[in-house]
């Protein structure tokens, strides 16, 4: 029938608007690149890279305090795929786990009835992703299985929780902020609630702390800096210290061990847990804005901060090498240390009112580049961050030190000209801070950049209700060609929005009101009147306002011209079925009938005219007749044209010509009026039937009124079916052929609007009422759905419209406006369902194997000998869908990146950082991190044999460590420098005997002991350890002495460590250099992390190495369970070839076979038939996973690589092509 196609399917959707308070900390931003954040009761889910909205979840029942995305660091495949899993957690205490893509509810918990206070996913263990913590108020936590909804178990604490952090290095630590303090939880494990009440410790807040006086000059607010009174004491604090309560978050610093930030409005601090003192304060000026929220990052030393005004800014650590000394220069043997934190770059603020304030922020957590704001109003805004190259004379104006792009991008250094994407996340936009004391290379080529924010996406919702709605002219063979599903919303402040429900997107803002939109007509496609009516005044007169607005243009014209001012308000205004005619009801005024042709008035009715309760225009009407008889009389002309032509002269022919041209004319300016009907009821319910044509207006009949109908608010007439509704909420349906009425009392109070469905011959019906809406079909007579505020909804509904013949629109008090099919059941759509207008990257949204067969296409290019992004070159024996929808995902990709994967020059190891960023895979993004930097140090400590390039390479280890965030996984020398930076630093800031007994320990560990004497002998006489203290400062100096006293210490030593003083006795073993025994101890008493971080400090690379080896079996024993971590201890001790057997034995098929190409190509694999066998081993298994895949040609490429092993493999994958050709 139709030789083209139209789009015009409109999925059931929800359009949202302002968001309400128990949202505000209702946002998160998953690995998956999509932000998910409540409204109300809803979720919205939305694409941080297009700002579009992917998905709207409906099912709670009350508003949204919570939603979090599960983690992805896990090992993806067939069985553990790519898949969208988000929690949500709402004030009634309901937490429910969705399959985010298909829109359904996999899992609903509830413990209490009360809001809860946090949530969050355990992310550490191998063994299962399925565990949740929620926070149950006033004082519990409970761990949930998040896919069987089964409660693991629950703990309940002293004081109320409000929110709790994960040590991002030790999974088994966790702390709860309270309303009096924090709790520490040092045994958290997902098999058994945590023993005993956790340590609890007090906060004074630091407005009675010497850091809030004022901060005037940068020498004031150093000294403040150091006389911070100590923040964390054992002890209650006394009453004139303000509780805790003022402190808005807490959170540990991703980018480094052990601290952790404490957000107060005016400032920021920074603790170290290993002495529990402030080192670092980051303190707002008198004039500048507080603080809302703060979000730390992993990647770099840095934090993104919300400020009041919905700034965001980002502060990045300053690096504290001797910018100001050269290299013959003597550093400064002791320089003041200071955790300084340096405004890098800030957004624009947005206009904060009593109504739009904002919410929350979140930051992208793979690429760390980008933080998307939440506004009260619903606005959604996307700010990325932007690095430029700046030039020489731009430099140092500001005084802060220069930041500098990192020597590597995708972890691999690359020269000046090689293809790079500094943009693509914080760590290959700005260098390491350096530590203390480092001096920049020389002879490296660094360049300075700066930062800025770049506004990338904005979402805006609806603004807050009343909403008017009506959907445009229904779609007919006719409006085919141009047809757009639009949906027209006033709004309370006089503005049109219109609505292009196929994308759900905002198509047009209109300013045409200056008042409520109080109702919209459409004249046509693109043209509609709306109308408007100022505030009573005394004498209850208005200013009424009717405009014309032409869509396309945006023109706006007044259609009753200067009419409108004081006079009685419009109550309602009708077009007629053939958009000819509108008739205008006042409240207490006559009628006026329009021509909307040509914008006049027809008729002002006279004063006796009765008043109007309810009006509808007749679908019935003359127009076929009317063209019948046209085209009879322009047949008769044609004839008598063919007939005179020989005889007639040249001029009466041309006077015929022109009564033609008339003619058409006329029928293009569509001059014949049709005659059409109207129907409408006075206060006593006496159906009035009017016909109109032209400008001639006739009363044709009178109905006396329905006794059992009160007084009739409404009226809808389609075909022959009319049905009136009442006060009392009865609906009367007239059925005009066979002249009878059903009179049915629905029960539902005042009928507010009853319209009929679009569609020829379709006889549904939806009615309104104040406390919610039903569809009947008045063929049957009978109620098809119903919905009710209070009782299945939370919602009231504000008005009503059909979308299409067979999907409802309802605006409602919640600030939405909802399609729903015409169950009006709540629905979730299939995001592969929907219409989008820019292609969305997000391989998640693909079935399983499409999504894991799409990133081995990235990963083994070249194809063929061939870069290219276009898979239909390729063996992949899938459906013509699927390849479609792989095709539409290669395309959404950037250019920037599509350039990079082109790349010739991009290695292998790039590629695979590259890809797991794209897919947000956690896991495989620190495996590659980790791979890459060690496999590439291999290779320069290889070529460094070379003489040439000895000292490119040094520079290179030394400028370009791995980032300190990966803690003990980093180089020795460098891991080495921190700590004695860290320890420096604690040095500084102790305050107290207690500190400083500390920061002995730890110099006495890290082998510093001519500083430990020192802060030994500090101790004053009058303290209880005075004796103790000064007796091991003569301990420590005279150790180095003969052979017996080592051996009397060593024994002091191991009984101390036999009776419960470990510490002690470590202490004493690193003294006279037996670490390498200390960290035995520490491991046989399951100080595993203490032992490492020891081994990394005092051990040489072979004994370090041992420790660690020994580490790397505990994390693998089936206690533990924790493979992933002990790989990556793996990488940095350089065991390339176990890293290769670990992850074979783990099936994890495919980072065995990548990781294996990359070894052979940095040459770190010794060849021997052992890891032969190995290799051919993974590269065969790898192929058959691929071939599970229905990836043929990746199968073939790898069985191939197999050599011997892969023949069998390779016969199978081409058999199926031989019986082909027997065929």
């Amino acid at each position: 029938m139709l030789p083209y196609t139209v789009n015009f399917k409109v999925s059931a959707r929800t359009l949202t608007g302002a968001l309400n308070a128990h949202n505000k900390a209702a946002v998160d931003w998953g690995w998956q690149g999509l932000i998910a954040y409540g409204c109300h009761s809803l979720v919205v889910v939305i694409d941080s890279n297009t700002a579009q909205t992917l998905q709207v979840l409906e099912k709670h029942k009350a508003d949204i305090v919570k939603v979090k995305w599960a983690r992805e660091n896990y090992h993806h495949n067939i069985g553990s795929p790519y898949c969208l899993r988000l929690a949500s957690a709402d004030i009634n205490g309901k937490i429910i786990v969705w399959d985010v893509a298909a829109g359904v509810a996999q899992c609903e918990i509830q413990e209490h009835a009360k809001p809860i206070q946090d949530v969050q996913w355990l992310w550490n263990q191998d063994a299962s992703r399925d565990l949740l913590l929620a926070i149950h108020p006033p004082n519990y936590i409970v761990l949930w299985n998040a896919d069987t909804g089964t409660k693991l178990w629950k703990k309940s604490y002293a004081d109320n929780i409000l929110s709790f952090s994960f040590d991002p290095f030790d999974p088994s630590h966790l702390t709860l902020l309270t309303s009096e303090g924090i709790v520490f939880i040092s045994d958290f494990s997902p098999s058994k609630p945590p023993s005993g009440p956790g340590k609890k410790v007090y906060i004074s807040s630091p407005h009675s702390s010497p850091a809030h006086n004022k901060l005037a000059t940068a020498t004031g607010a150093k000294k403040a800096l150091h006389k911070v009174k100590i923040l964390i004491t054992q002890e209650k604090p006394s009453a004139e210290f303000v509780a805790l309560n003022d402190c808005l978050q807490l959170a540990y610093l991703p980018s480094k061990r052990n601290h952790m930030l404490l957000l107060y409005p005016r400032e920021i601090l920074i603790l170290d847990l290993e002495v529990n003192q402030t080192v670092g304060v980051i303190a707002i000026e008198r004039t500048g804005v507080p603080f809302l929220q703060v979000i730390p990052c992993s990647q770099r030393d840095g934090l993104f901060c919300l400020h009041e005004n919905g700034c965001i800014t980002l502060r990045v650590r300053r690096s504290y090498n001797s910018i100001f000394t050269t290299l013959n220069d003597e550093p400064d043997p002791d320089p003041v240390q200071e955790l300084t934190y340096d405004l890098r770059s800030q957004c624009d603020a947005i206009r904060v009112t009593k109504t739009v304030r904002p919410f929350s922020m979140v930051c992208c957590p793979v690429n760390e580049n980008a933080a998307a704001l939440i506004v009260s109003d619903g606005r959604v805004m996307i700010w990325e961050l932007k690095s430029a190259v700046c030039s020489r004379n731009a430099r140092n104006s500001s005084g802060v030190s220069p930041l500098y792009s990192p020597v590597s991008f995708c972890g691999i250094p690359v020269g000046v000209l090689q293809n790079k994407l500094p943009d693509l996340s914080l760590d290959n936009m700005i260098g390491q801070s350096a530590i203390a004391g480092e001096e920049h290379p020389k002879g490296s080529i660094l360049q300075e950049v700066h930062l800025k924010f770049l506004l990338t996406g904005l979402l805006s919702g609806l603004p807050s209700p009343q909403f008017a709605i009506r959907m445009c002219p229904p779609l007919t063979t006719k409006n085919i060609k141009m047809y757009q599903p639009l949906l027209a919303v006033g709004t309370s402040n006089g503005a049109v929005l219109v609505y292009h429900l196929t994308s759900g997107l905002l198509h047009k803002e209109l300013s045409v009101h200056s008042c409520e939109v109080k109702g919209i007509e459409w004249t046509s496609l693109t043209s509609f009147l709306s109308f408007a009516a100022s505030t009573p005044n005394n004498m209850g007169l208005v200013r009424n306002e009717l405009q014309l607005v032409d869509l396309p243009t945006g023109r706006s014209t007044a259609f009753r011209g200067d009419r409108g001012n004081d006079e009685s308000p419009i109550e309602m205004i009708k077009v007629s079925h053939l958009k000819q005619y509108l008739a205008v009801v006042f409240k207490d005024k006559p009628l006026e009938l329009w021509d909307i042709r040509t914008c006049t008035l027809l008729r002002e009715m006279s004063k006796s005219f009765p008043a109007i309760t309810a009006l509808e225009w007749s679908p019935s009407h003359n127009l076929k007749s009317l063209r019948k008889k046209q085209l009879a009389t322009r047949e008769a002309m044609a004839r008598q044209t063919v007939v005179s032509d020989a005889e007639l002269g040249a001029v009466e022919s041309s006077v015929i010509s022109l009564l033609q041209e008339a003619e058409s004319k006329s029928e293009l300016s569509q001059n014949i009026s049709a005659r059409e009907h109207f129907v409408f009821t006075d206060n006593d319910g006496q159906v009035y039937h009017l016909t109109v044509e032209g400008n001639s207006v006739k009363d044709s009949a009178r109905i006396p009124p329905d006794g059992s109908m009160g007084s009739i608010t409404c009226i809808a007439w389609k075909g022959d079916t009319l049905v009136l509704g009442d006060m009392d909420g009865n609906l009367n349906f007239w059925d005009l052929k066979g002249r009878v009425s059903r009179g049915i009392p629905t029960h539902r109070s005042w009928v507010r609007k009853i319209r009929f469905a679009p569609g020829k011959g379709n006889q549904k019906l939806i009615a309104m009422y104040n406390d919610g809406a039903e569809v009947w079909d008045t063929k049957e007579v009978q109620m098809v759905s119903s919905l009710r505020s209070g009782r299945n909804v939370t919602f009231r509904i504000l008005d009503v419209d059909w979308c299409t013949s067979d999907k409802v629109i309802l605006a409602s008090d919640d600030g939405c406006i909802r399609v729903l099919e015409m169950s009006m059941k709540s629905t979730c759509f299939r995001m592969d369902e929907q219409e989008l207008t820019e292609p969305v990257w997000c391989p998640y949204l693909l079935v399983p194997r499409a999504s894991l067969a799409l990133k081995a296409f990235l990963l083994h290019q070249p194809w063929n000998g061939r870069y290219s992004l276009d898979i239909s070159h390729i063996d992949y024996p899938e459906n013509e869908e699927i390849k479609t929808l792989l095709q539409e995902q290669l395309n959404a990709l950037s250019n920037d990146i599509k350039k990079l994967l082109l790349d010739p020059e991009f290695t292998l190891l790039q590629r695979c950082l590259l890809v797991s960023r794209l897919y947000g895979d956690e896991s495989e993004l620190h495996f590659w991190t980790v791979a890459a930097h060690y496999l590439h140090s291999l290779s320069q400590t290889k070529s460094e044999d070379t003489v040439v390039t000895k000292d490119g390479a040094l520079r290179d280890r030394l400028n370009n460590p791995l980032d300190i965030c990966y803690d003990v996984l980093c180089e020795n020398s460098y891991f080495q420098k921190f700590q004695l930076e860290r320890v420096n630093l604690q040095e500084v800031k102790r305050s107290t005997y207690d500190h400083t007994r500390k920061c002995t320990d730890q110099l006495l560990l890290l082998g510093q002991t001519d500083r430990a004497v020192q802060l030994l002998l500090e101790t004053s006489a009058d303290n209880q350890h005075y004796y103790c203290d000064s007796l091991k400062a003569c301990l420590v100096t005279t150790v180095t002495s003969s052979g017996p006293s080592q051996s009397t210490i060593k024994l002091v030593a191991t009984n101390m460590i036999a009776n419960g003083k470990l510490a002690e006795g470590v202490q004493l073993l690193c003294l006279i250099d037996k670490a390498a025994d200390a960290c035995r101890y520490l491991q046989t008493y399951g100080e595993w992390n203490r032992a490492a971080w020891l081994a990394k400090v005092r051990l040489n690379s072979e004994e370090c190495a041992d420790v660690l080896k020994r580490w790397v079996d505990h994390l693998c024993s089936p206690q533990v369970n924790q493979k992933s971590k002990a790989l990556l201890v793996l990488l940095s001790l350089g065991c390339f070839v176990t890293v290769a057997e670990t992850l074979h034995s783990m099936r994890y098929f495919d980072r065995a076979a990548l990781f294996v190409e990359a070894c052979l190509k940095y040459g770190a694999f010794e060849v021997s038939e052992d890891t032969e066998k190995l290799i051919t081993a993974i590269y065969v298994d790898y192929a058959r996973s691929l071939k599970s895949l229905g990836f043929k040609q990746g199968a073939v490429h790898f069985a191939s690589k197999a050599g011997a092993a892969g023949i069998d493999l390779l016969n199978e994958l081409g058999s199926p092509k031989e019986d082909l050709i027997e065929d």
